[in-house]
């Protein structure tokens, strides 16, 4: 039987959000249980990692031998792919789809492997982590810092017949961890600090989630494509809210959101259509900018798309993202705008979208128009058609009508008449609409109702008059209608002037307007190209040149204003001015704040050193001069004991003066560094050696391999005495405190662990500012300069000192430093 007439197998995939979630015992119990049916399977490749209840369940199936190599000096053991396909099982289990193959065979990645294995008709069940994947690599480097050298094409995975996430809360799995369930003891530490972290694999859980549920998407999809299915499949609520720019768009985006947080796992989806022309349809650049980040602060997406007719694309991409509901605001046009104008996007999207609800929002800003109205474009271009054509057909309608019933109705009710169908189409189209119809309903009357009828002539005087009168009222008519509508809008465009003014000037007394900000609203306010603030006014033939103050000029580009626009631009001139002023007075008070804190820190530090220098001085003085006293006869142990104490108190003041000086230079930036290839043997028995404890209470725990780091071997002394010092402290007797290392990517990482009270996570941040003695009751510990100077050190050397939680209880100190490279060796 050949290859053809098997036909390709089949591939399910297991996959986890990190190591140790149970993929592979997972992958086994889907062997047991095919073999109990009857199938054919082998364990082709399984790592069970030296963990016994993985390796109880392999128990009971068909083990095939595996590949054996040299790598690196080292003996190493992989996939017999060619075993595989002699056996020619109907499954094969092989773990770790992302593993590199040894060197010299025909495939450099297993999954290559596994593809040929399926092109022969075998069925593969296999395993990976969400961190294999190639497109998520660098997102899980930045979350844990370990960079991902075993990746796997995403498009693999996707292809696979059947993806089952293997999913363990964040905690549960650090429980395993602790437990020893997942890596040897001497690991637990290092990799609970590290690796495992809980925000780490909260996010890593997360990103599993979320791919596997775009994959399960992306199925459905297709499944409705392939079948034909246009109707909306609520599997999830999937909620689409429109964006136009204006100012009403916060309100419908939190209202979108509560409608998606109604149901776990809601979709909001923010649309905004861009029409094909370039024509923004009065959208802000600075309002969609806000919108989107609040969209995404929501959790949300922000989408832009092309499309000539907004209804039509908003309704074509509710569809395509199988949106549920859709959130639309109500118009901001005014009532008689949309009886003149029709129906609005609300109306038609009501009638276009029959399977998903639409929620029609009402805004503060219903009815209200542009910011700015233009001066220029008096009538919409629909009216400036529609009002010459009114003049023409609309008096000869009327006439239709009225020869009907001639003679029903005298001259003057004739002529009322059509003075009404003037004056309406003055309203429609303006003054040259409405003469456009004076003149044809005077024609007409002339023509069909005045004597003699037929004929372009006028029998009677009385008749001759009415006709003229007519013209005239009518053209007044229409010129009081015109100047109406002028004078309605000049007064709407001074209010939104005021309006506009009025909300830049709350803007600059609350203080949240930049002068960035100012300049983008001044650019959409007057439609401008562009905007910008320079000390010198431009010489160019379409520039605005507007003085702001004695060294800067705000240049518009873009068109020539009026003289009533400049009156605005003025007024906006003068808060970017203010503005500019405020941006000043920020910065000198930022020059200022160094100064402040250089004072606040020496009143602290004359405050901690009036007393914790004065101890050890005092402790010291008293001492020697009691040894140089000759009126009491001391005995040998009294002498060595008055002795240790003068001992004692010198190093303990020689330590304070130390930190202070060392704390004096950081804050100067002039401590000299003499960065160097150095080991913990080096640093580490001088640190302990320095420190007033029994070497019982601390216990070092290096494991063997440890590289060296690149620091400066005195420092790093005093960073670990200092640490350790202080974890000594709190840490209660019979409990050591713990020295261990490990190697993570390109940096050793150094944890000092103790099991005392820990530190609240509030406090962490004031642990490591100066002159701070956080638990303390007294002023005998010191001037609570150790941890404050050890970050500070450390920080210097390019490394990080940050606290964290010992599990079961108590303060872990990780001190991260760069591994030594070749070059410092």
């Amino acid at each position: 039987m050949t290859v053809s007439e098997v036909g390709r197998g089949r591939l399910k995939v297991f996959l986890g959000a990190a190591p140790g979630v149970g993929k592979t015992y997972r992958m086994l119990d889907e062997g047991h249980r095919r073999a109990q049916r009857g199938t054919d399977v082998v364990a082709a490749f399984v790592e069970c990692h030296r963990r016994p209840l993985t390796e109880e369940r392999l128990k009971g199936l068909e083990v095939l031998p595996r590949a054996t190599g040299t790598h690196r000096s080292g003996r190493h053991v992989d996939l017999d792919r060619e075993a595989v396909l002699r056996r020619r099982p109907q499954v094969a289990l092989i773990d770790e789809l992302a593993h590199s193959n040894l060197p010299g065979g025909r495939h450099a990645k297993r999954w290559q492997d596994i593809e040929q294995l399926l092109a022969s008709g075998i069925d593969v069940v296999t395993t990976v982590n969400i961190q294999h994947l190639e497109s998520l690599s660098d997102v899980v480097e930045r979350i844990t810092g370990v960079p991902q050298r075993e990746t796997v094409p995403d498009d693999v995975v996707r292809r696979a017949d059947q993806i089952e996430l293997v999913d363990i809360p964040a905690e549960a799995l650090r429980r395993r961890m602790a437990h020893g369930n997942i890596c040897e003891a001497e690991k637990i530490d290092a990799a609970l600090a590290n690796y495992f972290r809980p925000g780490n694999l909260t996010a890593l859980r997360e990103l599993a989630l979320l791919w596997v549920a775009g994959r399960v998407d992306e199925a459905l999809q297709k499944y409705r494509s392939e079948q034909g299915i246009d109707r909306v499949w609520e599997t999830r609520e999937r909620v689409v809210v429109a964006l136009t720019g204006g100012a009403e768009g916060e309100t419908l985006i939190r209202r979108a959101a509560r409608i998606a947080d109604r149901s776990a796992g809601g979709d909001l989806l923010a649309v905004h259509i861009v029409r094909s022309n370039g024509m923004s349809g009065g959208a802000s650049s600075a309002s969609l900018a806000r919108q989107r980040a609040l969209v995404e602060s929501l959790g949300g997406s922000y989408h832009s798309v092309v499309g000539d007719d907004v209804a039509t694309a908003l309704s074509e991409f509710a569809q395509a993202e199988n949106a549920t509901q859709l959130v639309v605001g109500t118009s901001r046009r005014r009532r008689l705008e949309r009886f003149l104008t029709g129906r609005g996007v609300g109306e038609t999207i009501v009638e276009l979208l029959q399977d998903i609800d639409v929620h029609m929002v009402t805004h503060e800003r219903v009815g209200g128009g542009r910011l700015l109205p233009s001066r220029r474009r008096t009538l919409p271009t629909a009216r400036l058609i529609a009002g010459p054509v009114s003049g023409l057909v609309l008096p000869v309608a009327l006439t239709c009508l009225l020869a009907g019933s001639r003679g029903s109705l005298n001259l003057t009710s004739e002529a009322l008449l059509f003075l009404v169908v003037v004056v309406g189409v003055a309203c429609v189209g303006g003054v040259v609409s409405a003469l456009v119809a004076s003149v044809t309903a005077s024609l007409l009357l002339n023509y069909w109702f005045i004597p003699p009828i037929g004929e372009f002539t006028i029998a009677e005087p009385n008749n001759i008059l009415a006709l003229v009168v007519f013209a005239i009222v009518a053209a007044t008519v229409a010129a009081i209608v015109d100047r109406s509508l002028r004078l309605s809008r000049r007064a709407a465009r001074a209010t939104a002037e005021a309006e506009t003014l009025s909300s830049l000037a709350g803007s600059i007394v609350r203080g949240d307007q930049t002068v960035p900000v100012l300049l983008e609203r001044t650019r959409e306010t007057f439609s401008m190209a562009s905007v910008e603030l320079l000390e010198q006014p431009v010489a160019e033939d379409d520039a605005i040149n507007v003085p702001v103050g004695p060294d800067a000029h705000l240049v518009l580009r873009g068109r020539t204003l009026p003289a009533s626009e400049l009156r605005v631009l003025t007024a906006f001139t003068a808060h970017v001015a203010a503005a500019l002023e405020r941006a000043r007075l920020v910065e000198a008070a930022a020059e200022v704040e160094p100064v402040r804190a250089a004072d606040r820190m020496r009143t602290a530090l004359l405050a901690a050193v009036s007393h914790d220098l004065r101890t050890p001085l005092a402790a010291g003085w008293a001492a020697i001069s009691s040894l140089r006293s000759t009126e009491v006869d001391f005995s040998d142990e009294d002498r060595a004991e008055l002795l240790m104490t003068a001992e004692e108190s010198m190093a303990r003041l020689n330590r304070l003066v130390d930190n202070l000086l060392d704390m004096s230079r950081l804050q100067a930036g002039a401590l000299s560094l003499n960065l160097r290839a150095t080991t913990l043997d080096e640093v580490l028995p001088a640190a302990l050696d320095s420190l007033p404890c029994d070497p019982a209470d601390v216990a070092v725990r290096i494991p063997n391999g440890v590289p060296p780091v690149v620091a400066d071997p005195p420092l790093l002394e005093r960073i670990i005495a200092n640490v350790v010092g202080n974890a000594v402290r709190y840490t209660p007797p019979g409990r050591p405190v713990v020295i261990t290392a490990s190697t993570l990517a390109d940096r050793v990482e150094f944890r000092i662990i103790d099991r005392g009270p820990g530190l609240p996570v509030t406090e962490r941040d004031r642990a490591f500012v100066p002159f701070q003695r956080l638990g303390d009751t007294d002023n005998t510990t010191g001037v609570g300069l150790g941890l404050a100077l050890a970050r500070g050190l450390a920080e210097a050397m390019s490394g990080t000192l940050t606290p964290e939680d010992t599990p079961g209880g108590g303060l872990t100190m990780a001190l991260s430093l760069p591994a030594a490279m070749q070059e410092f060796s």
